[in-house]
């Protein structure tokens, strides 16, 4: 695979989609959670970057050569950890769009020879950088299904406490 196959738009216009599913949002309705266990939208946009983080890491093993299975992470201790829902979503998605930019970046220098190299996940599988940005594109897509569910979760919960 090569870089002209791989959809950078899409990778670069992955967050598009999330500013305008919670465009309009309060700070109330981005931290509202169906049950303590579950993410707000503010814990699902901080989760995005940590991946983004972890799949910069990632590429960047790749190309160094690296040999070691590439790295996974536990996502809900690391929403939980940092505290994530006290946090700003708009100084998240700051983050989120600077991490993708920055990727872009590195993308247009690669030969196509990089696009095809490969590390080890951790399941053992060869992964590489050129199938690495379309999944990224597809985690966004999940998350964003995932904030729908929780708008709709969050209007349904307003809905019923106004019924007496």
């Amino acid at each position: 695979m090569s870089q002209s196959t791989v959809d950078v738009q899409a990778y670069l216009q992955a967050y598009d989609q999330i500013e305008q599913e919670i465009e309009g949002l309060s700070e109330e309705q981005l931290k509202w959670k169906a049950a303590p266990e579950s993410w707000s939208v503010t814990e699902v946009l901080t989760h995005l970057v940590d991946h983004s983080i972890i799949v910069s890491f990632r590429i960047r093993e790749i190309l160094a050569g690296s040999e070691v299975r590439l790295p996974i992470f536990n996502q809900d201790a690391w929403v939980s950890g940092q505290h994530a829902n006290q946090g700003d979503a708009k100084d998240i998605l700051v983050a989120a769009r600077a991490f993708v930019q920055y990727n872009s970046l590195l993308f247009g220098r690669l030969t196509d020879e990089e696009w095809s190299k490969t590390g080890i996940n951790f399941k053992g599988e060869p992964v590489s950088i050129a199938a690495i940005v379309p999944a990224f594109v597809a985690h966004v897509q999940n998350h964003l299904a995932q904030v729908r569910r929780i708008k709709q979760g969050e209007s349904e919960s307003l809905n019923s406490s106004r019924v007496v």
